[in-house]
């Protein structure tokens, strides 16, 4: 079974998904599945094609904004406009699924949408240590 861990009605991250995964997330009403991972991070992670084969297979929207390290301005945005313009509950990934809460939490937290101390509580509940990205 996955690890998906729902931070709010609307954003969930995980650890890396496996292309079977992808089914899992569609049935649990997913619309869009997000990707904050390079291709070829570890040995035989799937890459973003067969992840986004199977999201399109599924009826599922997906997004590749990967990086490594922190997320820097441009992935902030990004990330903050694919969940804009999702349709429903997004689900986001990386190795750990931190990548994708950091760079949600931060896009959150400069559009006013939540306030630090709240990210932090949400980060926390979701077993993600946002402290360090976010202060509070």
């Amino acid at each position: 079974m996955p690890d998906f861990r729902r931070v709010t009605d609307d954003f969930t991250t995980a650890p890396q998904i496996s292309v079977a995964d992808v089914a899992e997330a569609a049935a649990r009403g997913f619309t869009t599945i997000v990707c904050n991972r390079p291709d070829g991070e570890d040995p035989g992670q799937p890459t973003a094609a067969e992840v986004a084969a199977a999201a399109e297979a599924a009826g599922l929207t997906y997004v590749h904004i990967p990086f490594s390290g922190p997320p820097g301005p441009a992935q902030v945005e990004a990330m903050a406009a694919a969940v804009a313009e999702a349709p429903g509950p997004v689900l986001a990934y990386c190795r750990s699924g931190t990548r994708s809460i950091t760079c949600w939490s931060i896009g959150q937290a400069m559009s006013g949408a939540f306030g630090r101390g709240e990210l932090v509580g949400l980060g926390r509940a979701a077993g993600y240590d946002l402290s360090g990205a976010l202060g509070g």
